[in-house]
């Protein structure tokens, strides 16, 4: 994840309303003009904060992802058992979507900054690498078989209800139950 440094309550205005604009605009269409603007300060004082649009929406991102990850952590340690755990980032989202409803920023990001030398590139696939890696270190918790196979299966299905999400077609619950039906098969017999 990115570092980051104590924001001033200016700087914690500024990435607040990137954020905003960044998710529900796009990442290409906002221009730190219109981001002072709606901040209430100067270019200036951005640029002192963040020094660069490129960093700012780095921050933008970081800061969802650590959202994310307290969420997904606390979905993971309310489970009753270790194969509930395994599909607890499906019911995060469901709790994540409640308020995000234009889809997944960190694919939004990927798919308007193709340059993994951009330090944005970084936050978003760093993002998707962790989650695999949850997927993995969950499904090998819970004794399931092929826990490397079975997280890609689960990050498939989890990317895809993202997706669609915009979309009205409701697929985060099926794609719940396909999941909880796969790690059913791959987990030991009993669970």
């Amino acid at each position: 994840m990115l570092e980051s440094r104590p924001m001033t309550p200016a700087g914690r205005r500024i990435a607040a309303t990137a954020e905003e604009l960044f998710y529900n605009r796009g990442i290409t269409a906002v221009g730190v003009d219109l981001i002072a603007e709606h901040s209430g300060v100067t270019k200036r004082t951005l640029y002192n904060q963040f020094g660069s649009k490129d960093q700012l929406v780095a921050t933008y991102l970081a800061e969802r992802d650590r959202r994310w990850r307290s969420l997904v952590s606390t979905t993971v340690e309310a489970c009753a058992d270790a194969a509930e755990a395994v599909t607890a980032p499906f019911d995060a989202l469901r709790t994540w979507s409640e308020d995000n409803v234009r889809g997944c920023a960190f694919v939004n990001a990927l798919a308007e900054i193709p340059d993994p030398e951009h330090p944005a590139y970084r936050v978003a696939a760093d993002q998707k690498s962790w989650l695999l890696n949850l997927f993995q270190s969950l499904a090998t918790a819970a004794g399931c078989s092929e826990p490397a196979t079975l997280a890609v299966r689960l990050l498939v299905l989890h990317e895809g209800a993202l997706a669609t999400q915009p979309l009205p077609l409701a697929t985060l619950p099926a794609s719940t139950d396909l999941a909880r039906d796969l790690v059913r098969s791959a987990a030991p017999t009993g669970h």
